[in-house]
């Protein structure tokens, strides 16, 4: 069964069980400061995961592109990649355990809806219990009335079944399900068995269904959730892998075209920089296509370091100069199938990547001499890690060719050292990730949700003074300020400043009521409601409206929250217009108590 039938029985198993189909999210996620990329598929659900009503309901199900890098050095095992599909299902207070772990068994085992898996290849794990949450004895017991048996359930503690996005929102326990992919099988196993044939990735998780009771704040789980949860999720690569028969993901109908291309351009046997190749590349498509370009923080940050990764090791096997021009077609033709639109964005993601790809060449010149003037006036044996990562992070220059070329004039690289620093490197973005995300707010305060409210009159304003090509390209709020990115080529007159000033404060003044409304994308449209909405919401819309009737200023699509009147705001004032980018300006703002 190839992957893009995978994705289609899933979605109609949970589409015939009353579940509205969503698209995939962008991969640069709106309303989460906690990462710099969508990472699961619940992650875009967490406001409707708190409590607020979802414009499509309660069950809900989709195929989501995910991206994760805090493993990207295990890529080229069996089954660790950074750019990944997961296809998951929820219910916003609806079913819970029974209901989901029955789905979840019928549609890997059954063979007219499903996957039609061996049941008897099945491994379960549940929670075992701590001081935050009971053992979870009810999935257990749901389990063995499936017929799984119980010498192959495990009870494992938080490490291995619990779930949440990071330190804060929604979390509780979960129940993973593993297959058995060795060739002929290894029967029931002892609970420290199982741990070791899941380490030797002999056990294969193709599913994790989690029960989300709880609200973790600052790492600590604080409270119950007012409702109770389901997310799960099926990594489409594992299942892929598992449906086709195959021991690793590469060799899975998502990867065969770009490796098969690879082997084309070089006769060398190394298989893990082949498949870092692939992965990385298929990676960089995909977030250059959501919008992310290469730079030196962030989201670009990221990106850069997966592309010179790939510009290493295409050196590394002996790959031609501009090679990953030519994978490029590889991955689009993969994905031709699908709804993620690569094709029409062929040409800038081939740029993008060629543009990176020269000027990485470049910097390996200079970061090679740079290297080679360290290890001659550095005393001693090793080569400390602080120098090593300034190679790294300063002129991009790999640790695998620092090590190289270190061991080539008898010296040692400090890799500890390096990692030490390279994990302090991580923290600082991170914690530059929570100051900086689109589309998302600091906290729910009054002030911030006030600064929310004003991002929509600030949106119209715009439009209404320089055009209606300006649309909304990214925002930060916090309690003390705001901050609107937009879609604009010039820089702001002081006359257009104030224009913009004075008509968000006319509707300051006006007292305007703001009110929302669930509606149909159609309907919305029709409206006139800005927003993307094929991208991010599927059929239906929460549209946000400011003012009523004749009097209406702003209609646009928001999941909230908001004033309920306009007059709470008081006055507002632009502090700062900037550039952001070629073709993006920024504003900063700020409210004054009237």
């Amino acid at each position: 069964m190839n992957s893009q039938e995978i994705c289609k029985r899933f979605l109609e198993f949970f589409r015939k069980r009353g579940h509205a189909i969503l698209p995939s999210a962008s991969l640069v996620p709106e309303n989460d400061p906690s990462v710099l990329f969508t990472t699961a598929g619940m992650q875009p659900l967490v406001p409707y995961l708190l409590g607020t009503s979802h414009p499509q309901g309660k069950r809900l199900a989709n195929v989501q592109k995910c991206v994760r890098t805090q493993d990207i050095d295990e890529v080229g095992d069996n089954t660790h990649d950074t750019f990944f599909e997961m296809l998951g299902n929820w219910s916003l207070g609806d079913y819970f355990k029974e209901g989901a772990i029955k789905w979840s068994y019928e549609f890997l085992t059954s063979k007219e809806e499903g996957l039609g898996l061996d049941p008897h290849r099945l491994y379960i794990t549940v929670f075992e219990g701590d001081s935050d949450a009971p053992r979870d004895d009810e999935s257990a017991e749901i389990w063995m009335k499936l017929g799984i048996s119980a010498q192959r359930i495990y009870f494992l503690p938080k490490k291995f079944n619990w779930w949440s996005l990071g330190d804060n929102g929604p979390c509780g326990p979960d129940t993973e399900m593993f297959y058995d992919i060795t060739e002929n099988g290894l029967g029931n196993l002892s609970k420290e068995e199982f741990l070791v044939a899941d380490a030797r990735q002999n056990v294969v998780e193709i599913w994790n269904d989690v029960f989300m009771e709880y609200e973790k704040k600052e790492g600590k789980v604080v409270s119950r959730l007012k409702q109770r949860n389901v997310d799960t999720g099926a990594g489409l690569e594992r299942l892929a892998m598992v449906m086709q028969g195959k021991s690793n993901i590469f060799e899975t109908d998502l990867f065969t075209p770009i490796m098969q291309k690879i082997n084309e351009f070089t006769s060398l046997e190394d298989v893990k920089a082949k498949r870092i190749i692939a992965d990385h590349i298929r990676t960089s498509v995909f977030l250059i296509a959501d919008g992310v370009i290469p730079s030196n923080t962030d989201s670009g940050y990221v990106l850069r370091r997966l592309i010179r990764r790939t510009t290493y090791y295409c050196n590394l096997i002996g790959l031609k100069d501009n090679a990953m021009f030519d994978l490029v077609n590889s991955i689009i033709d993969t994905y031709q199938g699908t709804n993620y639109g690569l094709k029409p964005k062929e040409k800038y993601i081939k740029e993008t990547i060629q543009n990176e790809e020269i000027q990485f060449r470049k910097t390996l010149e200079s970061g090679k001499k740079q290297a080679e003037k360290i290890i001659k006036t550095t005393p001693g044996e090793f080569i400390s890690g602080e120098d090593a990562f300034s190679l790294f992070s300063t002129y991009g220059y790999p640790l695998e060719l620092t090590i190289e070329i270190a061991f080539e004039n008898g010296k040692k690289v400090n890799v500890e050292g390096f990692w030490e620093n390279f994990k302090k490197h991580q923290e600082l973005s991170r914690s530059g990730a929570l100051k900086k995300f689109k589309g998302g707010l600091a906290d729910h305060s009054e002030m911030s949700v006030k600064y929310h409210t004003a991002t929509h009159l600030l949106h119209r304003a715009l439009r209404v003074v320089l055009g209606i090509h300006v649309f909304q390209k990214g925002s930060n709020i916090t309690p003390e300020r705001l901050r609107f990115d937009f879609s604009h080529s010039a820089k702001m007159t002081d006359e257009e400043k104030k224009k913009v000033e004075d008509i968000v404060n006319a509707q300051i003044q006006a007292s305007l009521p703001v009110s929302y409304e669930d509606l149909l994308i159609k309907e919305a449209e029709k409206q006139g409601a800005i927003g993307l909405f094929e991208e991010k919401y599927g059929d239906k819309v929460r549209v946000y409206q400011i003012g009523e009737g004749g009097k209406r200023f702003s209609l646009e699509f928001c999941g909230g929250p908001h004033v309920s009147n306009t007059g709470e705001l008081g006055v507002f004032k632009i502090t700062k217009e900037e550039a952001v980018s070629a073709g993006v300006r920024r504003i900063k703002a700020i409210l004054i108590r009237a």
